[in-house]
């Protein structure tokens, strides 16, 4: 049972959840008018924010004049744990609670773990409704070690009713705002299977969706994401497909990798777009709402970490890709990285923002990379605002591989996370460490930024979460500043032969996966208290996580703050007695910025921050009963009350917490 709770000596109040529907969902109840003056009300409409992804608000109730008495105000728990499939793979799992809620007429939209689509009042955390689509149903997700996760979802306003859409797996939901059933006029039954149009049959089970569609006018448009080492001929390819909102016809398809004969083909070798898939779109689209202009983060093909079965460079894949949104035809695009080795795919939203440089305007997308760079166009042209340079880069010695031989390296601003990895990186808190360091990676290869995978093993910083992660950025457009988490976090890639590993694997080489890749870069230091048992720690130096600010006017850093702690490091019965440095948390969330000039994140642990957006200053904090893995949002009801509300924990763990002022408090 899902239940909410509203804090400070309110009265306690529970709603029945759908969470043992499995195939047709069940409805708790409906949206009801809300009370208050819909003057004072602003929402938040997208998952960004904005469809430009600005992850800002124009609020400022909660200010720094005040912020040190936000408190919270309500909770609201998914409910939800393993559940086991012996026909379908056996225990299936939740993953975090990653999602960021819709705010629209004071109702607040969400996903849940599970694909559930829950309603709640956005004043109190009271659930309206919730409808299970039965993700779970058909067993674990293809290649997700992990488990079910989902970020969103979105919603469509018409004359007379409102639309929430949520594409769950291989299938896209149309549910009415005030019920959560079903809309059986769009598509069949209220849904669309996403892979009936794709070039080959695909095995379903394999396509996924973890981030929320984008409304654009009578379209809903939607990508999908595949579990990243899998590799077979003509795997779940990574079509974008646009339907209209009413009936679910298809209206458009943009095929990411272009079939031969089509722009771009000329970058794939031996017809390796005939029968390579991947290159999805998982994270969120933007839209230029004036322009009609459509942005993709397209991620890498298959495989991630061996590209001997898809020579060349591969468009459109780890590429900023600019449709027109009505039609899907492409404008312009631009590759981040050429030949992906190193799952450096655009991880986030696209964001547009509008800046001064040189005394000129100009509206600009800005793309953080896991690359630790920040990239930013031209949004109209497509034209780097600052140069990017191709420089040489390492070559491959893994047969069969051919890398690119030079990589986008942009001039401006500079990296805001550690690029490639050498001795100075080397955890140094002792002598003793820093000894231990050194022996640990001595069997491995080290270099700069893009140093390619290899059979010895190669340390990669950053590593697959980046730089920057899902999280994105935030901007305020009245300082020009946008703000980016970042993480110091390095992986080992080291490439095996194939052997006799998945079949899903058509492929000579494969990345090593008998451990996880973080594994090797991991200090083992016993405890001391006479147990026998140990705790691990980071090989590479904190800051483990950072919050920087870009200053897009100019191009330059303004600022740059470790965030947050690893408490498993820092009181580590060796350590403890260390005055160490501040040491940041790794993660992948991003942050959320007000008029106020407040910036709120956890930045992926477990103390939710206010930060002043103008010094980096940390103006207030909450400890976090379970790690905030999600962005966060804010809205006013017509009641007049501010809210900043964020997803915490995973499974039953797994909270939704609002918190604001107290009543009557500005």
């Amino acid at each position: 049972m899902t239940t909410n709770r509203v804090l400070r000596g309110a009265p306690v109040g529970f709603g029945l959840s759908a969470a043992l529907a499995l195939l047709a969902g069940c409805a708790t109840g409906e949206v009801p008018e809300p009370p208050g003056d819909p003057a004072l009300r602003v929402e938040w409409p997208a998952y960004g924010g904005d469809p430009g992804a600005q992850r800002y608000s124009p609020l400022e109730v909660i200010s720094a004049a005040n912020v040190d008495s936000l408190q919270p105000a309500w909770e609201w728990r998914t409910g939800e744990s393993p559940v086991t499939n012996r026909s379908r793979g056996g225990r299936i799992d939740p993953f975090t609670f990653q999602a960021t809620p819709i705010m629209l007429g004071d109702t607040l939209y969400l996903s849940t773990p599970f694909n559930r689509v829950v309603a709640l009042d956005a004043n109190s955390g009271r659930e309206l409704w919730a409808f299970d689509p039965g993700a779970a149903k058909w067993g674990p997700i293809g290649g997700d070690y992990n488990g079910f996760v989902h970020r969103g979802v979105a919603v469509w306003s018409g004359v007379a009713e409102r639309r929430v859409f949520m594409n769950s797996r291989w299938r896209l939901l149309a549910l009415d705002a005030k019920s959560g059933r079903p809309i059986r006029s769009f598509g069949k039954d209220g849904e669309v299977d996403l892979t009936a149009g794709l070039r080959w049959p695909v095995e379903r089970t394999d396509y996924g969706n973890t981030s929320p569609p984008v409304i654009w006018h009578n379209l809903v448009i939607v990508g999908n994401s595949v579990a990243d080492w899998r590799s077979y001929d003509r795997d779940p390819p990574g079509d974008v497909q646009a339907f209209d909102v009413e009936s679910g016809k298809p209206v458009w398809r943009f095929e990411t990798v272009p079939r031969s004969g089509d722009p771009g083909s000329e970058t794939w070798e031996d017809g390796a777009n005939e029968r390579v898939g991947h290159t999805n779109v998982w994270a969120p689209f933007t839209v230029d709402t004036a322009r009609g202009l459509l942005y993709l983060p397209v991620s890498a093909p298959s495989n991630d970490w061996y590209g001997g079965r898809r020579k060349g460079d591969g468009l459109f894949a780890e590429s900023i890709v600019c449709l027109d949104a009505a039609t899907g035809k492409r404008v312009w695009h631009y590759q981040l990285v050429h030949h992906g080795l190193w799952d450096y795919d655009p991880p986030a939203s696209p964001l547009l923002a509008t800046i001064v440089v040189d005394g000129r305007s100009i509206d600009a997308v800005a793309m953080p990379g896991k690359t630790g760079f920040l990239y930013v166009f031209d949004r109209v042209t497509g034209r780097p605002v600052w140069p990017i340079e191709e420089r040489p880069v390492p070559a491959s010695d893994v047969p069969g591989e051919r890398t690119a031989p030079t990589q986008p390296i942009p001039t401006r601003p500079g990296a805001f996370v550690r690029q490639g990895i050498g001795d100075s990186d080397l955890v140094d808190f002792t002598p003793e460490l820093l000894a231990m360091a050194r022996a640990a990676v001595r069997p491995y290869r080290m270099g700069p930024l893009f140093t390619p995978p290899s059979l010895q093993g190669t340390v990669l910083l950053p590593g697959w979460i980046g730089g920057a992660g899902w999280g994105g950025g935030a901007f305020d457009p009245a300082s020009g500043l946008l703000y980016v988490k970042g993480s110091n976090k390095a992986i080992l890639a080291r490439i095996v032969p194939r052997g006799n590993a998945d079949p899903a694997l058509a492929l000579d080489f494969r990345l090593d996966s008998t451990q996880s890749p973080e594994e090797p870069l991991r200090l083992s230091l016993p405890n001391n208290d006479g147990s026998g048992e140990s705790e691990t720690i980071p090989l590479v130096k904190p800051p483990y996580g950072t919050l920087t600010a870009f200053d897009l006017n100019r191009g330059s850093i303004r600022w740059q703050i470790t965030l947050g702690d690893t408490p498993n490091v820092r009181f580590h019965p060796q350590l403890r007695s260390l005055n160490l440095p501040p040491l940041g948390v790794a993660g992948a969330p991003g942050p959320l910025v007000t008029k106020s000039g407040l910036v709120f994140l956890s930045g992926g642990g477990k103390v939710f921050y206010a930060i002043d957006g103008s010094t980096g200053e940390v103006k207030w904090s909450w400890p976090l009963e379970e790690a905030g893995y999600s962005n966060p949002m804010t809205y006013r009801t017509a009641r007049g009350r501010q809210f900043i509300v964020l997803a915490t924990g995973r499974g039953r763990d797994a909270v939704l917490r609002a918190f604001a002022l107290p009543p009557g408090m500005k």
